[in-house]
């Protein structure tokens, strides 16, 4: 079946994952890390791609992204040690495990790599970084509130170019939504769009401002993505939960765009649910507890940024389900985090914050 999901309506674009989540992982080749000089391991988001960039622009020699999300990181870790060459440098950046067992094959690689070191920016139990620290691991965290992974890449590597010390400035800028560079949202959502090796490819030479062939790119695709973005803020929900009000809603979307809308409608925290099962929590000064509301859904991340995805989907059907009810399961456990986060002494509620989970999708 030729099928894509491009060819789909904008309305069946909004409730599906990208095309990437059809792809059968099992036929994913087998890392080619054989010329690898130096390897990085990331999140290949624009603060992972920079920190990757900076890797490159200050060592010799062949450096090979290894691209990986939170929720995969024991199989990257994996599946790294197995293809590394012996006595290889590692650099892990932008990820935070949740649990021990994301550090699954970290031994191996230990044992494989020449060294490896760790520079991130998120919250970090102190278990785990204390694990991280025992395995043999270089381990560098970063202030998640005031940095980004690449300010912390670039403070431990020596030589990086002026430009690209501009670009983590406006890489910063974006992650931690800040917003006062408007070349931020330029590098996410090239980032989001471009090939990895593309994105990497061009910031190292041009640093924060992309060149006019990738401006024309980004404005053509921007249309889409308003349409998405406006499907996602169009079905939100807002849910008073103690002293917060909170907003939920589902769709494959940017996230950060999305939250900004509900912080306009009077949002002090937003959750947006996506398709491939995953959901995005987003804070404002009067919410700084993301990461506490991600952790206890088997997230992590920021105090005004986090993300998680429910240990919900067993099997297609589940994913199904999410579909066809709008990620009902997953806004109701997240929900219930915020619940449990309500002071004793403060205001409960009211009821209606549990979303409904009946099996009938919402009308578009």
């Amino acid at each position: 079946m030729n099928w894509s999901i491009d060819d789909c309506s904008i309305e069946r674009q909004s409730i599906l994952p990208g095309q990437g989540f059809f792809e059968p992982s099992e036929d994913r080749p087998a890392l080619d890390l054989a010329d690898a000089e130096w390897v990085v391991i990331a999140d290949p988001d624009a603060d992972g791609l920079a920190c990757t960039a900076l890797v490159r622009a200050t060592h010799d020699g062949q450096v090979t992204l290894v691209p990986t999300d939170p929720h995969q990181l024991a199989d990257q870790l994996e599946r790294t040690a197995a293809a590394l060459p012996a006595e290889t440098p590692v650099v892990i950046c932008d990820l935070a495990p949740d649990e021990a067992s994301d550090l699954a094959g970290l031994d191996a690689l230990v044992e494989q790599a020449e060294s490896v070191a760790w520079y991130d920016h998120h919250e970090w139990d102190d278990a785990l970084a204390d694990q991280v620290r025992a395995a043999g691991v270089t381990l560098a965290v970063g202030d998640s509130e005031t940095v980004c992974a690449a300010d912390v890449t670039a403070e431990h590597l020596d030589g990086v170019p002026d430009h690209l010390a501009e670009l983590v400035a406006v890489t910063r800028d974006h992650d931690l939504w800040i917003r006062d560079d408007p070349r931020s949202d330029d590098l996410a959502d090239y980032a989001h769009w471009a090939d990895p090796e593309e994105y990497i490819a061009t910031v190292t030479e041009h640093g924060a401002d992309l060149p006019a062939d990738v401006q024309a790119v980004l404005t053509e695709r921007r249309e889409r993505k308003a349409q998405l973005i406006e499907k996602a803020a169009a079905r939100a929900e807002m849910r008073d939960i103690g002293p917060w009000t909170v907003a939920v809603t589902y769709g494959h979307c940017s996230q950060n765009e999305v939250a900004e809308r509900l912080r306009e409608r009077g949002a002090d925290a937003a959750v947006i649910v996506k398709p491939a099962g995953s959901a995005s929590i987003r804070g404002t000064e009067n919410f700084e507890r993301c990461h506490e509301v991600a952790e206890a859904v088997g997230g992590g991340g920021h105090p005004r940024a986090a993300g998680c995805k429910p240990d919900i989907y067993d099997d297609p059907l589940d994913y199904a389900h999410h579909w066809t009810t709008r990620g009902a399961v997953a806004k109701r456990l997240i929900l219930e985090a915020f619940h449990d986060l309500v002071p004793e002494d403060g205001a409960d509620g009211d009821d209606s914050a549990n979303v409904d989970t009946e099996d009938s999708p919402e009308s578009e």
